[in-house]
């Protein structure tokens, strides 16, 4: 499980990296300003929960079914939130109305908060 975790964080802070760099280079002729902030937003998200995959897989001991449910908790935390936030944000750039998935931004952000609970449980118990 750590290799995995340790793989998906590497991902998501690859790809935060590369989508910042987008956002602040590309997005700005293409988007308004509160789009181009929106999605630095979700840039900024994904690589705190990047980080935090990589600080699972690397030092904090707790049992594998424990990070297994953080390991998808912040998979599709992540996808959910950000993800849908890249989406929305460039609606104007790629003319798709992409409203239709606006709730997935706070179901995301409600699985990755989930996550915090159960590190904090994690760490209480010790």
């Amino acid at each position: 499980m750590n290799r995995k975790l340790l793989i998906l964080g590497s991902i998501f802070g690859g790809t935060a990296v590369l989508l910042g760099a987008f956002g602040a280079h590309g997005l700005k002729q293409l988007v308004n300003a509160d789009a181009v902030a929106s999605f630095e937003t979700g840039v900024r998200y994904q690589m705190y929960h990047a980080l935090l995959l990589l600080l699972l897989g690397g030092i904090l001991e707790c049992s594998e079914k424990r990070k297994k449910t953080l390991y998808y908790l912040l998979l599709i935390g992540i996808l959910m939130f950000s993800g849908s936030i890249y989406l929305l944000a460039t609606q104007e750039a790629t003319k798709i109305d992409f409203s239709a998935i606006a709730l997935l931004t706070p179901l995301g952000g409600a699985l990755l908060m989930v996550s915090w609970g159960i590190l904090l449980y994690t760490f209480v118990k010790r």
